[in-house]
């Protein structure tokens, strides 16, 4: 078994006196991890930090073999990354979400927007809400998805300002007024299509609150995780 994709580091441990496991977020084959003979080289060392693409040839003798990787760079990005603890944060977690993802399962949507999300990470004003619409992604794909899409009382599709933390669906202003203590804020920009606008602060950090209601109900609780703190870190840092 052998195969050639293009993939984004997301961890990196030892194996033994020179080698290293490498876990990858690839585009076609998911996450998916592979030994790296003398990975912990001068040469190989500066390739697999988190948040570099890299050219992956994986082999083994049968699929359900570890098997090992063949890296070569191809986006190197910690030189980048170092200069802002904002962007090392924002890696950090971005890592730790697709870490969740079941191994070998492929998940293209979720590669191309955390590609799209290292490309921005030095971008102040539009990353953080390219990182909770991530999150949003994330649940989605784990089977936890919050409809946002029209009031889950009315139906309409207006003035949506809430989420029912019950359901996980909208509740517009009307409907949900009466209720306004018991329900989570629904920040306007997670209800438009562009994604990469500039957003308030205050409003990204209220979609934070919404969305982390939700991995800690859904994902990382039943998991007998805790939240990973470069979340905490990262909005800490807005």
């Amino acid at each position: 078994m052998d195969w050639h994709d293009e993939g984004l580091v997301i961890g990196v441990r030892r194996h033994g006196e020179s080698s290293v496991i490498a876990e990858l977020m690839t585009r076609a084959h998911g996450r998916h991890m592979g030994l790296v003979r003398s990975g912990r080289s001068r040469s190989m060392q500066p390739v697999l930090q988190a948040g570099n693409h890299v050219e992956a040839h994986w082999r083994a003798r049968i699929e359900e073999h570890l098997g090992q990787y063949v890296i070569e760079p191809s986006r190197l990005r910690t030189a980048e990354l170092m200069a802002s603890s904002l962007a090392l944060h924002g890696v950090g977690h971005i890592s730790a979400l697709l870490r969740l993802l079941p191994e070998r399962e492929p998940h293209e949507n979720l590669y191309e927007m955390a590609s799209l999300i290292m490309d921005h990470m030095q971008a102040r004003d539009t990353v953080p809400a390219l990182i909770v619409r991530f999150e949003l992604a994330l649940l989605v794909a784990l089977g936890f998805g919050l409809d946002l899409s029209e009031c889950a009382a009315t139906g309409t599709r207006e003035q949506l300002i809430y989420v029912s933390p019950k359901s996980g669906r909208a509740v517009s202003r009307e409907a949900g007024a009466p209720y306004a203590e018991r329900l989570l804020p629904l920040p306007d920009f997670l209800t438009q299509e562009l994604i990469t606008m500039e957003v308030a602060r205050a409003h990204v950090c209220e979609a934070f609150r919404m969305t982390g209601y939700f991995l800690e109900r859904d994902i990382f609780g039943p998991r007998g995780l805790t939240m990973p703190d470069a979340r905490a870190s990262f909005i800490a840092c807005l």
